[in-house]
């Protein structure tokens, strides 16, 4: 078994952006493995499927090691799961703070923990964080309370991250969106979120794909947040 290619995991890699990164990393004639709650099997031969809920560390622990087992080494980990809920702050329920706790801090935690030990033994690796970027720009109307408090801790967490293991050949990044065009947007309210941005209109997929591309070989940039945005957090 050649331990020559690079090898990418990737979280939430059922659908939009999550399962365009697979793709655009096999492109790339990198090794993926995939990690969602549920996942379509694959026939292809260079993607390893690993369901189960990112918020629990066996999941993490999974991807990890038979990612090892199977391909050798781990070289990338975009953490791209994550949820979002929209309620006033008051209106938030226990179990909604419970739950995007879990995925987006616990679920970052465990396999960033696992992946970068993995990283640390071959001197090189890249994570990449998908945040937000209403952490920077809250916006009257876009009630986001528990969003700017876990993607807002992945920000602060990724540079402390960049820091700490710059020094060990490890790069940490986050990629803001703006509003994308994924399944969590249902197409009618299109216009109004565009509204929202700027340059007028959402991001498509490829915004955020291309983004974490670019970080994937720009070798001097880490503890970067960069947000894709349409202008959003530039100011209106």
């Amino acid at each position: 078994m050649s331990t020559e290619r690079k090898v990418a995991i990737i979280t939430g890699a059922s659908q939009g952006i999550g399962a365009a990164l697979v793709k655009a990393y096999r492109d790339r004639n990198y090794r993926v493995v995939a990690t969602a709650r549920s996942l379509e099997p694959s026939s292809d031969a260079d993607v390893l499927m690993v369901p189960g809920d990112i918020a629990d560390r066996k999941t993490a622990e999974r991807a990890v090691s038979e990612g090892v087992a199977r391909f050798g080494r781990i070289d990338t980990l975009v953490n791209n799961a994550g949820i979002f809920i929209a309620k006033s702050f008051t209106q938030y329920t226990e179990a909604d703070f419970a739950a995007m706790l879990a995925v987006n801090v616990a679920g970052f935690f465990h396999i960033t923990q696992l992946a970068v030990a993995e990283m640390e033994k071959q001197g090189s690796g890249h994570v990449v964080q998908i945040t937000t970027s209403l952490v920077d720009h809250a916006i009257a109307g876009v009630p986001s309370v528990l969003a700017s408090l876990t993607k807002g801790g992945l920000n602060a967490a990724t540079k402390s991250l960049a820091i700490e293991y710059a020094k060990r050949g490890i790069r940490v990044n986050p990629v803001a969106p703006g509003t994308i065009k994924t399944p969590m947007h249902p197409v009618e309210t299109y216009a109004q979120l565009g509204a929202l941005h700027p340059v007028g209109h959402i991001g498509e997929i490829s915004d955020i794909v291309e983004a974490i591309l670019y970080l994937e070989s720009a070798a001097f940039v880490t503890g970067e947040i960069l947000h894709v945005d349409g202008g959003q957090s530039a100011g209106h």
